[in-house]
């Protein structure tokens, strides 16, 4: 074991897959020779060389393409976003083609890519380097999405990402990358995907969250623990399959359901699992499916305060649950 943050852990999943499989290769924009924008893969192209980390143009349409088409031929690319708020252009390359691979040929072809995308605010990014955008993808069928919140989920996700036979959105909550610190095995291991995690038992209520909002949730339950609340937090670590047993076993145990992200409010991941509770386990209920999320405005502010107003915090997710305990 060793401790390491979350940045760490994600060149150290990188470095052992490129050593152990000649078909892992690495593309996007500054990962070579600079290490990437948050040198995730600082030391890999001095290692592995051009034709396995592949600096690209700014162009992610293309860098997604050019993944695809890697794939297509028996590699396993990991393509690099160089910030989830630049991934639209690779939408349709994302959406269209790498999602309905599959699909479209009978199961004749696969696509076995990772697309990394650091997400995510807390970091003063403002407009264009905030944003949290895993809801867009978790509505297409073909995907898969995970969001780890620690080192140790960090590594293990993105190994069983790159070794997966379809595609992987892979983000990575940047307020996290060197905050969070974590004992994680040397040995190869891996965090299957499609499980969750129950990071804390509790008897009053289920909280449901993932990426940085994992710690701020943690946190809360440990300020209401001293007021005798209980909360359950749940890290749901992989968004598109959910682990819908994890989910419904605690909110039927509790009988309520609190929903913490970062996103935008409506038409976020929150109003799926809200869905999910209401559908199959109503009866279980005794108090309203709850959210706390980022709100409906354009884009996150870049002033500190205004960002501050933006962002979940620990003290805004313990009033929602204490008034959810109330009921």
């Amino acid at each position: 074991m060793s401790k390491i943050n979350v940045i760490q852990a994600i060149r150290d999943a990188l470095n052992e897959e490129m050593a152990a499989d000649e078909r892992v290769i690495i593309l996007g924009e500054d990962v070579g020779r600079i290490g990437g924008v948050f040198r995730a893969t600082d030391g890999l192209w001095q290692k592995y060389g051009d034709n396995r980390v592949i600096d690209m143009p700014i162009a992610e349409a293309a860098i997604v393409g050019a993944a695809i088409g890697a794939a297509l031929n028996g590699l396993r690319p990991v393509a690099e976003i160089q910030f989830a708020d630049y991934i639209h252009p690779a939408f349709d390359q994302i959406v269209n083609e790498a999602a309905k691979i599959r699909y479209r040929s009978a199961g004749g072809f696969h696509c076995p890519i990772v697309v990394r995308a650091p997400a995510g605010g807390g970091i003063h990014g403002a407009l264009y380097h905030s944003q949290s955008v895993e809801a867009y993808f978790c509505h297409a069928p073909g995907l898969k999405v995970v969001a780890p919140s620690n080192p140790y989920d960090a590594k293990g996700l993105l190994k069983a990402a790159i070794r997966n036979p379809d595609p992987v959105i892979y983000f990575e909550f940047k307020a996290t990358y060197r905050t969070v610190e974590d004992d994680v095995p040397e040995d190869d291991y891996v965090v299957p995907l499609g499980v969750a995690a129950v990071k804390r038992q509790g008897r009053d209520l289920t909280l449901l969250t993932y990426g940085m909002m994992v710690h701020e949730s943690l946190q809360a339950a440990e300020m209401l623990d001293k007021e005798n609340v209980d909360v359950e937090v749940i890290d749901l670590r992989t968004l598109l399959p959910l682990d819908r047993e994890t989910i419904l076993t605690s909110v039927r145990k509790t009988s309520k359901a609190l929903i913490v992200h970062e996103a935008n409010k409506t038409g976020g991941l929150g109003a799926e699992l809200a869905a999910i509770i209401s559908e199959e386990a109503f009866e279980y209920l005794d108090g309203p499916i709850t959210r706390v999320t980022g709100p409906d405005v354009p884009a996150m502010p870049f002033a500190p305060t205004l960002e501050a107003a933006f962002m979940p915090s620990s003290a805004k997710i313990a009033d929602a649950a204490r008034k959810l305990a109330a009921y």
